[in-house]
């Protein structure tokens, strides 16, 4: 078949003609009919049968981050430390079972060589954070900013490389593309034939597509088996021991690894395939550019949703990407322990594991859809059946509405007086920050500043106040106004147990070009557009309270992957929250297949705590589109307050800003 014209167009019907027989019930909407009018359509929704979406993910981040700041040799043992634990571990270093899991004293027994990086800091008198000698957390405080930026440095070459996908960053160091409509048109273009419905089409735009051409996927990445071979572990005896091959060097083994699993199958193909095979195409291009021009490998995974996409993605790593075919599914899944899967575990797995004794996905399939459905929703039906709806929604280059910079203490802070350390480190935290957005965005400006103390994981409190308008920000200012609210909250008290300090800006807008006091920049709104921008300005608030919740989790990062005192990392637990009255799950995270030894009781707690930050982040987002509260009727200041508004005109201006 050429790719101008079909060689011999076969009409096949509305049924399920395309479908494999040997595909299991289970999986029974992973091939379904494509039409002229799939083809044609405009609405490329979640549940388009050509849809396409990629998960892309930085080989070893940090540790790659810190390889090119160093100039270190791409085969140099390497890993990054934040205190006693290690949160990166670059793939030479792991060739001497180097995990995340060791502590330093025992990698360097493991590799005596091996280059131990400690992340840069914030520490008290500096502007910046810095690669000290003397890194202490009772003193410090981590800094992820140099990986942020490198980390946006890669996005916007993805997104230049890749025009047309809609892209969702999903942390600091892995993104989901929607290949869906770049796919869509290459496909039109490569195929034109398939741009205009026949006249002889038996039924019209719902005729099903003619038969695709033939596939190549050299050059294209790992397409998983649809048939894999049997566990090493359930092979027969005399094939796991006296017939076993040394092993091969890691080049060889993974070329070999390649040619193996893209060998044809007796798998029919399909126009999702070509969708499939297309998307490889232009994610093989952008990861190459990223790689010549930045420097970093990067793993991906190709495949029909969100959640297949990020399991395709740990199929084979380290500089390489992976495929999965619709009719890989099935085979794919169900050896899967779903535990470790990222939306069936936690609290769900726990409970799917004990009702059904079950450990697989395999096992999983055993029970009805609707047994599972009416206990345990849905969703977790849907995902042990590869089934996901979730969207790949591009968050926009918009700035953030605020702020935050957070620190966890080891050691509490008793005294008043000790307060004024961490005020000083957060506000270079925050003066950075902020100077970073300037640069693209000149005229930011924050209108208030929020301190915020807890108490173990007591509930915390919250002083703010607007924050002053200098021509230049400096830590200075910012140190001056937390030092203020410091005073405000604790006072001289001599008992105090603060174990969390967070300092953050609010109300961050953009102030008016040329302008050189807070009066311009607080400008109320004209009449004519104030009600469109007051609704505006609630949307765009509500979803930065999105944004912070994932800052909060991360002490101030864009990362949830870290470690350590200022970024706690948990495992996957479900609770309800007494605030929203939602259930929450958090993500399992184990970019090295470890387990987390922890506590469930404390991971419950921190999970709380975390989920109880969101809230706060939530609250200061909104706080400069709400109301103030009203105060009671029986306040004597109140009903002055009612009886001078009467008498005199409405406050205007920076006087209706500060009003109490």
């Amino acid at each position: 078949m050429t790719a101008n014209s079909p060689s011999k167009l076969v009409w096949k019907g509305k049924g399920r003609a395309t479908e494999p027989e040997h595909v299991p019930s289970d999986f029974e909407d992973l091939n379904p009919v494509i039409t002229y009018r799939h083809m044609l359509s405009n609405n490329l929704g979640v549940r388009d049968p050509l849809r396409v979406i990629a998960l892309c993910d930085s080989d070893a981040f940090y540790a790659a981050c810190e390889m090119n700041r160093l100039g270190v040799d791409k085969d140099e043992p390497l890993v990054v430390l934040q205190w006693d634990s290690l949160i990166a571990v670059n793939y030479p270093a792991r060739k001497y079972g180097i995990s995340r899991m060791d502590k330093k004293k025992d990698a360097l027994k493991r590799c005596p060589h091996l280059k131990v990086v400690h992340v840069a800091t914030y520490k008290e008198g500096e502007k910046e954070p810095g690669y000290w000698d003397d890194v202490d957390t009772n003193t410090h405080k981590v800094s992820l900013d140099y990986y942020r930026r490198e980390s946006m440095k890669i996005a916007a070459l993805f997104k230049e490389e890749l025009p047309g996908c809609e892209i969702e960053k999903a942390s600091i160091d892995e993104a989901f593309f929607d290949f869906t409509k770049p796919v869509r048109d290459l496909m039109l273009k490569r195929f034109p034939y398939l741009a205009k419905i026949p006249p002889n089409a038996p039924q019209g735009a719902d005729t099903p597509l003619p038969p695709p051409p033939a596939i190549s996927w050299d050059g294209l990445g790992i397409v998983i088996p649809c048939n894999p071979p049997p566990p090493e572990d359930k092979l027969p005896e005399a094939q796991t021991t006296d017939n076993k091959t040394p092993p091969l060097p890691a080049e060889q083994e993974k070329a070999e690894s390649s040619h193996k699993e893209n060998q044809p199958e007796d798998v029919p193909a399909t126009w999702h395939d070509v969708a499939l095979s297309i998307a490889a195409e232009l994610m093989q291009k952008a990861r190459e550019a990223v790689k010549l021009k930045l420097g970093y490998t990067t793993s991906a995974g190709i495949a029909r949703n969100k959640f297949l996409a990020k399991l395709t993605a740990s199929y084979k790593k380290f500089d390489s990407q992976s495929i999965l075919r619709n009719a890989a599914i099935p085979n794919y899944l169900k050896p899967k322990e779903f535990q470790k899967i990222r939306f069936l575990g936690g609290k769900l797995g726990g409970a799917l594991a004990k009702e059904f004794d079950v450990s697989t996905v395999g096992d999983l399939l055993t029970i009805s859809l609707e047994e599972m459905q009416s206990k345990f929703g849905e969703n977790s039906a849907s995902f042990a059946r590869g089934i996901d709806r979730s969207e790949v929604k591009d968050k926009g280059s918009a700035l953030a509405k605020s702020m935050l910079a957070s620190k966890n203490l080891p050691k509490p802070i008793t005294k008043a007086s000790e307060g004024k350390h961490w005020i000083r480190v957060l506000a270079a935290e925050l003066a950075l920050r902020l100077k970073d957005a300037r640069e693209i965005s000149p005229n930011l400006w924050p209108k208030t500043i929020v301190l915020h103390a807890r108490k173990g994981y007591e509930a915390g409190r919250s002083k703010q106040a607007p924050f002053p308008f200098t021509k230049d920000v400096t830590v200075d200012t910012i140190a001056a106004a937390g030092d203020k609210l410091w005073k405000e909250l604790v006072g001289n008290s001599s008992i105090l147990k603060v174990s969390s300090v967070q300092l953050a800006f609010t109300g961050i807008d953009v102030a008016e070009a040329g302008q050189r006091s807070i009066e311009g920049f607080l400008k109320p709104i004209s009449s004519s557009s104030s009600k469109e921008s007051g609704e505006a300005r609630v949307i765009i608030d509500i979803e930065q309270a999105t944004q912070a919740e994932s800052a909060i989790n991360t002490a101030g990062s864009s990362d949830s992957r870290n470690l350590g005192n200022d970024e706690p990392q948990v495992n996957s637990i479900s609770y309800a929250c007494p605030r929203c009255g939602k259930t929450f799950e958090l993500p399992t995270v184990h970019q090295s297949g470890e387990g987390d030894d922890q506590d469930i009781h404390d991971q419950l707690a921190r999970a709380k705590l975390e989920h109880d930050d969101y809230h706060f982040a939530q609250d200061l987002a909104k706080q400069s589109s709400l109301p103030a509260p009203k105060s009671s009727s029986n306040n004597p200041t109140l009903r002055t307050t009612k009886k001078r508004k009467a008498e005199s005109p409405a406050t205007k201006g920076i006087e209706k800003f500060f009003r109490k």
